[in-house]
């Protein structure tokens, strides 16, 4: 009778054990747990408890079957703290509340950029996302006449949780891209300046331009060269046409046959060729009241800016100049 009694009293202390949290809330441990859809609620359980969530699995078991919500579990990846109760674990589970990943979209980059980016964090798959931003039916219904998305999706951090269905990680993009727009539109529309012309140009800014004060300028050499029916010349063209960016030689200027290629086609290039942000496209909008129509880097993120193709040659040989006095000085006196 007394051994029943003493074995029932330890059952009883073992259960409450069971459902208390595995730590106190001065602990701050935090733990990952993937659900995989089509777990089983025993699979899950064992998950928790492997991951040191839980204290038993059958208790977790017992608490999600007495609230029948065992069958409204969604699959993601979900962050739990030590201390959170089974009530709290279970209402997490419930309502899909899964990890949000941080994820960094840098200004310029280009469509396939992005998408690699996309699936080296586990957001979404590479092709997936390119097959839908590279359809024009979803482009169109976007609000945008063109090809592809390239040059709308906005660069900026963003949340999102892993397997995340790249149409929504695109909505996200875009609904940023149109709110950031509404800054310039009026100004655009002043200026007779489509918004098509307006990214296409900051794209290339967004690749020549490594400091913000020189961004208007840059964007001012364009400008100017348009307006006198001038060749672009912009070597960013031509490393989207290879889908490489990388220094570019003489021969590139007039073998790669493409229409980004601005030595060889007159104008714009057809689409954007990465996706600026809004340093960029300001400096479009209100680029500087400068003469010049050539720049050439000096290798250390500026440019020499010139005015006349004269002075732009100067400006060259001047760097050049420069190079080859660092490349003594570094090989102590002995040439390359």
């Amino acid at each position: 009778m007394i051994l029943g009694f003493v074995f029932v009293l330890l059952t009883i202390g073992f259960y409450l054990q069971a459902f208390q949290p595995v730590s106190s809330q001065e602990t701050k441990e935090f733990k990952i747990v993937e659900i995989k859809k089509g777990d089983s609620l025993w699979e899950i359980a064992r998950k928790l408890k492997e991951k040191g969530v839980i204290r038993s699995k059958i208790a977790f078991i017992l608490k999600a079957w007495i609230g029948q919500k065992h069958r409204m579990i969604k699959a993601g990846e979900y962050g739990f703290y030590t201390y959170y109760t089974l009530d709290e674990i279970i209402d997490l589970l419930v309502q899909g509340k899964v990890l949000l990943h941080k994820v960094t979209i840098p200004e310029g980059l280009t469509l396939w950029q992005i998408a690699e980016i996309l699936e080296r964090e586990g957001i979404c798959a590479k092709e997936e996302f390119l097959n839908l931003a590279q359809d024009p039916e979803i482009v169109q219904k976007f609000g945008f006449s063109a090809p592809t998305l390239e040059g709308y999706l906005f660069p900026d951090t963003y949340f999102w949780a892993k397997n995340t269905h790249p149409a929504i990680v695109i909505k996200t993009m875009v609904d940023n891209f149109w709110k950031n727009w509404k800054e310039f539109e009026t100004v655009a529309k002043s200026k007779n300046m489509t918004l098509e012309k307006v990214i296409t140009l900051a794209s290339i800014v967004e690749k020549e331009a490594f400091y913000d004060w020189e961004r208007p300028i840059i964007a001012a050499v364009y400008l100017n060269r348009l307006k006198k029916g001038m060749p672009l010349q912009a070597d960013p063209g031509i490393n989207y046409a290879l889908k490489k960016f990388r220094r570019l030689t003489y021969k590139d200027y007039y073998s790669v046959r493409s229409p980004y290629n601005t030595y060889l086609n007159e104008g714009l290039p057809p689409t954007p060729i990465g996706n600026p942000g809004k340093a960029s496209i300001k400096a479009v909008l209100f680029p500087a009241k400068v003469p010049y129509l050539y720049f050439v880097s000096k290798g250390d993120g500026t440019h020499f800016f010139s005015k006349t193709y004269q002075e732009h040659l100067k400006a060259i040989e001047r760097i050049r100049g420069q190079q080859e006095k660092f490349s003594l000085e570094e090989n102590n006196g002995t040439p390359n």
